[in-house]
């Protein structure tokens, strides 16, 4: 059982055996305890530090494979991959001591870009572990600043963790970021309590990055909008910042549950007028009958407030 959850890690001996043996080909592959594993793939002096889970991986991931390695594969590029079974938030003394490992052999310092990404409790790792690589570039999606109770008593989500101490090695993420180069905490303002943990991250050298209603997992949203991969490739590259991702993430006008997601929000607000104006728009760019049916509505409303959409000529 995980230390940090009590439950039976989902454990598949071949998909295990196949990280092993891409990782004995290009790098290593290495256990740290029975919860955590690391796989690194060996090229180029550009690094990519991704902190996935084999859920993730195995659920969500081509092939199965770490979004990481995907992105680095194709580039030449090197990869350090830190693989958690569960929800661990990475909280254990095995991956303090690899890291611990990295500084002494000055491993980082073989690397002219290093840039370290995660979301949810992978952003708090990638932030936490990325005070192991001075000066790297860290993008943390919905990261949690910690889940010390002393600090973050007021979120009351995954209670089992506040057994576990945010306290010692690694542990602050703030903290832990203060030796990095640029940071990039993406979160959506409206779910508040990621919005509080991001507020915690607030420093000259963080760039806060708000998108809103992308739902609960704005990493898995991300990389459904084929977003993703372009952020760290950019990232590596030297090249990412808020203006960049602004260009990117305009990909969010084809997907269709930030679409629903803004709709819901218009309708709980009452702005049926500007509703009306989301379905025509994005009627007009894809199929979509549920926004048809939505749209047949709103007009009736506001025929009956006395209202009516402009000629779709007039519209900017």
């Amino acid at each position: 059982m995980t230390e940090a959850t009590g439950r039976v890690p989902a454990v598949d001996g071949d998909w295990f055996a196949r990280i092993e043996e891409i990782g004995e080909e290009a790098g290593y592959f290495q256990r740290l305890g029975p919860h955590h594993s690391v796989l690194f793939l060996d090229e180029a002096p550009i690094l990519l530090v991704t902190f996935e889970t084999v859920q993730s991986i195995r659920q969500t991931q081509p092939g199965q494979l770490p979004v990481g390695y995907q992105i680095a594969k194709g580039r030449g590029w090197s990869h350090l991959c830190l693989i958690a079974d569960g929800d661990t938030w990475y909280r254990d003394k095995a991956v303090y001591a690899y890291f611990d490992r990295l500084v002494d052999d000055a491993f980082f310092e073989d690397f002219d870009q290093v840039v370290f990404y995660g979301a949810g409790m992978a952003g708090y790792a990638a932030a936490a572990f990325s005070v192991a690589a001075p000066g790297a570039t860290v993008i943390a999606v919905q990261p949690q600043a910690t889940l010390d109770p002393t600090i973050a008593g007021w979120d009351p989500r995954w209670p089992e963790m506040r057994r576990i101490s945010f306290t010692d090695r690694y542990g602050y993420a703030p903290d832990m970021i203060e030796g990095a180069g640029q940071v990039f905490v993406i979160f959506d303002p409206e779910l508040v309590l990621d919005a509080m943990h991001a507020a915690l991250f607030t420093k000259p050298f963080v760039t806060l990055l708000p998108c809103r209603h992308l739902g609960r997992d704005i990493g898995a949203a991300l990389d459904e909008m084929h977003i993703l991969q372009s952020m760290l490739a950019a990232a590596c590259s030297g090249a990412f910042d808020a203006h960049m991702f602004a260009i990117f993430y305009r990909a969010r006008r084809n997907y269709r549950p930030y679409l629903r997601g803004l709709l819901t929000h218009l309708d709980r607000d009452g702005r049926a007028f500007l509703a009306a104006l989301l379905c025509r728009n994005v009627m007009g760019r894809m199929e979509a009958p549920k926004m048809k049916a939505r749209l047949e509505q709103l007009e009736n409303d506001l025929k009956i407030m006395g209202q009516s959409l402009p000629s779709p000529r007039t519209e900017r």
